[in-house]
């Protein structure tokens, strides 16, 4: 079988494996094709902890300046920070240098526009077709600009979650979470967050070191520790981070994971019941999420995988709360973009207004169970797997907006490709654990025979 790839060149941006296909001259180029896209302007700057984080950040740093931008550089910090610090500063973009949850030997880059969202599609292939072409801004040694320290960035997006969702009401005792934070961005940000909400906080992996106490995708696999942490100290809720901050999963009071899946549910649960209205996800969030904004007779719009493509339709829709099934909560009172700290904020204040305990509140829903599978696959046999699926399943109602989403009488499955990795990913939701893993490995095994074919 040919070898995997270690390197994404998609318009979700470029990622790839520090001192493999990630090299400083490919970070400089890609940085001066966004200086030259930016219009030589004012680029926002951050980046998570990963020990390759600041070799990035120097290469993308010179490939700005020879550009001739103007560079902000927030430092280590949330995605969503430096999307509110561009709005903040009116910059013409910014750059975060994270790969998410990517493993360890994994670097990225990602793209922000002026509005302090992702790059759109129409955007990202401008960005693209600068990088391959290779005709760059290049300004003298006269104009090259000097790089402004932006000290207040954390500060700023701390004090808009608060202004926004405001601290917990006095309740008969203050709620006592367990946090864990990676040793990611949001070490700087979630504790003190959680604090000034008003709770007992007991954290763990906090050192920005950029070293992985564990996986750093949110997966409930992944999150023994904070289990552990959550029954030790009897803590209402756990909460995960993952590297950059912007995926929240939530244990419950038993130290069991709910599924990250559940994160927007909750977080929607919050908001719909302040504010009703609009409510935009992918196409691989669970269904549970129609249930809750059925019950405050809201309408739920679904899109194509991605960031850029949920805000997109929010702003178009006039959302009132949006996301993604991975932990991803947008909420556009505060910024559009997903956001972990905020999704813990809402989180904990549906928990303090409703008097209930996550599970009683994950009980009062419909209960599906997703299941989600990986499996590697060269970017050229993406198509084939599609038209397999396609074919096989052609008796079934299906949406191929993005891979193949098909519906099933008790549930649905969606094959599609990733935009950040070398990868096929089935996702499956049913009633029972059983029956979605059932339809997982069906699909699974059918794909597997495309892909090793």
């Amino acid at each position: 079988m040919r070898a995997i790839p270690t390197l994404k060149i998609s318009i979700s941006g470029v990622r790839g494996v520090v001192g493999d296909s990630l090299t400083p001259a490919l970070l400089t180029r890609f940085a001066q094709a966004f200086g030259t896209y930016a219009g030589s302007g004012t680029v926002v700057l951050g980046r998570d902890t990963r020990t390759s984080g600041e070799m990035v950040r120097q290469a993308v740093v010179a490939g700005l300046l020879s550009s001739g931008c103007r560079v902000v550089d927030a430092g280590v910090c949330p995605v969503p920070t430096v999307q509110l610090a561009v709005r903040h500063r009116r910059a013409q973009g910014g750059i975060a240098i994270t790969a998410s949850h990517n493993p360890a030997e994994w670097n990225a880059l990602k793209f922000i526009g002026p509005d302090g969202l992702f790059l759109g599609a129409g955007p990202a292939r401008e960005l693209l077709d600068i990088y391959h072409q290779g005709d760059y801004v290049k300004v003298a040694g006269t104009e090259i600009r000097s790089v402004e320290r932006m000290a207040d960035a954390l500060d700023l997006h701390f004090k808009a979650i608060l202004d926004a969702v405001g601290p917990l009401p006095p309740g008969p005792r203050r709620l006592r979470v367990a946090l864990d934070a990676c040793n990611g961005a949001g070490v700087f940000l979630a504790p003190r967050l959680l604090e000034a909400l008003g709770v007992d906080v007991v954290a763990i992996n906090v050192t920005p070191n950029g070293l992985f106490p564990r996986p750093a995708e949110p997966l409930p696999e992944n999150l023994g520790a904070l289990c552990e942490a959550v029954r030790t100290h009897h803590c209402d809720i756990g909460f995960a981070q993952d590297m950059d901050a912007d995926r929240l999963a939530v244990v419950s009071e038993r130290g069991e994971p709910i599924g990250e899946d559940f994160t927007l549910v909750l977080a929607a649960w919050y908001v719909l019941g302040k504010t009703p209205g609009p409510v935009v996800a992918n196409l691989s969030t669970t269904a549970a999420l129609d249930e809750v904004a059925r019950r405050f007779d809201c309408p739920v719009v679904r899109t194509k995988i991605g960031e850029a493509n949920v805000t997109e339709r929010m702003q178009s829709e006039r959302a009132v709360i949006g996301g993604e099934g991975n932990g991803g909560v947008i909420y556009p009172s505060i910024n559009f973009a997903r956001d972990s700290q905020v999704g813990m904020a809402l989180i904990l204040h549906l928990l303090a207004s409703s008097g209930k305990t996550v599970s009683g509140l994950v009980s009062d829903l419909p209960r599906f169970v997703m299941v989600k599978e990986k499996l590697a696959c060269p970017s050229n046999k993406i198509p084939d797997v599609l038209r397999m699926v396609k074919r096989e399943f052609a008796h079934l109602p299906m949406d191929t907006r993005d891979g193949v989403k098909v519906m099933l009488p008790s549930g649905w499955f969606h094959v599609r490709g990733s935009n950040t990795e070398p990868i096929v990913r089935v996702v499956a939701e049913g009633p029972s654990e059983a029956e979605a893993r059932g339809v997982v490995k069906d699909v699974f095994d059918r794909v597997a025979t495309i892909v090793n074919g």
